[in-house]
């Protein structure tokens, strides 16, 4: 394995949001209408995030508590999959039955981001259509998604979505969709699974790594990330441009209507507490050539950052790491099985630590390994961004976990 330098303990300094609105004072939370302009008294934006759109709605307040940039406009990605579910499943009353073929598709695409499954929709149910028939509906309460822009029809990721018009999608879903609509896109998203169903890509990063369960999540990514792939059995680095057809020849995506179709984008969306308590959008474009675990690093810290009523928070404490795929193992040896790999640089929640086998990555020796809540797993302390083998203010395991 090809060893990257190995970090800096520090993530780089956070930017407040209030200083990225044109000089517009801070406004004080209050129970104003959805999408009213609001500046976050909380949200902090890390440098390397060139643009982000935030909106965090209370279903049970009835209020937005977080919104930046909320009606701007970004490029889906798989943020999309939301929409193609619920146009394929509208008027399919009374008991909304899905062919079993169908449920095949449906299921891995919300649970995974399964592309090939978004590709059949897209294609079979008229493309831009779709989202000229989801926009014209009153009831779902769009008012900034588009269509894909004109030469890319054929890309669904393409379609222009705002963190406001995506809590109006959750939003839809959970208050005026029919019973089995909701609860069979809910129960999928409940089941998110971190390794994403087509490339392989690491998807439990903002909402599913800043708070402990129940959560229910859509992420979407786009673009050409570095050292994305996770999996015990994956190895190789994976783009994610989500074309269902071929871009015009000799063309290069290009802006449309004020939507970058170029940058790196990362999205985390979802719900967060008892009974879908909390709405979260958090729409993100990343500098050209950042590596996917910055990216998700960067996110991560952006999303915690949030007032998410009914939240709860994971217990330990967040480092950076340093390597390229470094495994994840059941147990403080390398002989251990391997679950995963992370992501190169990502920032990780280490809620214990134990001895075990040492490892050496000259001029580095250490026989302390980091327990992984939320992979269920440990990696070697040599691969985290800190000055001592035995990491700071993290408790003893006591024994190997099972």
């Amino acid at each position: 394995m090809r060893m990257l330098l190995r970090g800096a303990a520090a993530l780089a300094a956070v930017v407040t949001v209030a200083s990225l609105t044109s000089g517009a004072a801070a406004q004080p939370r209050t129970g104003k209408p959805a999408g009213t302009v609001q500046i976050s008294q909380a949200a902090q934006i890390p440098p390397g995030v060139t643009a982000a759109g935030v909106a965090v709605f209370d279903r049970e307040a009835g209020t937005f508590t977080e919104q930046v940039n909320a009606s701007a406009q970004f490029r889906s990605a798989s943020i999309v999959k939301l929409l193609l579910v619920l146009d394929f499943l509208w008027d399919r009353g009374p008991d909304y039955t899905i062919p079993a073929a169908d449920r095949a598709r449906l299921e891995p695409m919300l649970r995974g981001s399964d592309d090939n499954a978004a590709n059949h929709y897209w294609s079979t149910y008229g493309g831009p259509a779709i989202i000229k028939r989801m926009t014209d509906r009153p009831a779902v309460g769009l008012r900034d998604t588009a269509a894909p822009p004109a030469g890319y029809e054929g890309f669904w990721g393409y379609t222009a979505i705002s963190a406001r018009d995506t809590v109006a999608i959750y939003r839809y879903i959970l208050e005026k969709a029919p019973a089995p609509v909701r609860d069979f896109i809910m129960d999928n998203l409940r089941r998110s699974t971190r390794c994403s169903a087509t490339d392989h890509f690491d998807q439990h990063f903002g909402v599913a790594g800043a708070f402990d369960r129940p959560w229910a999540v859509k992420q979407g990514w786009s673009g050409k990330f570095a050292e994305g792939t996770c999996g015990p059995d994956t190895a190789s680095s994976a783009s994610r441009a989500e074309p269902a057809a071929p871009a015009p020849r000799g063309a290069a995506p290009r802006a449309a209507a004020g939507v970058n179709l170029t940058r790196p984008a990362l999205h985390t969306t979802g719900t967060v507490g008892p009974d879908d308590r909390s709405i979260v959008a958090v729409l993100t474009l990343h500098q050209d050539g950042t590596s996917y675990g910055k990216a998700y690093t960067d996110l991560g810290v952006l999303t915690r950052s949030l007032n998410v009523p009914g939240a709860k928070r994971p217990a330990g404490t967040w480092f950076g790491t340093w390597g390229e795929l470094v495994s994840v193992r059941k147990g403080p040896s390398t002989g251990d099985d391997r679950m995963t790999r992370l992501p190169a640089g990502v920032e990780v929640l280490v809620g214990c630590q134990i001895r075990g086998e040492e490892v050496s990555v000259p001029p580095y020796t250490n026989d302390w390994w980091a327990y992984l809540p939320q992979y269920g797993g440990y990696i070697s302390s040599i691969y985290i961004s800190s000055p001592d083998n035995r990491l700071p203010n993290v408790p003893e395991c006591g024994s190997p976990r099972p």
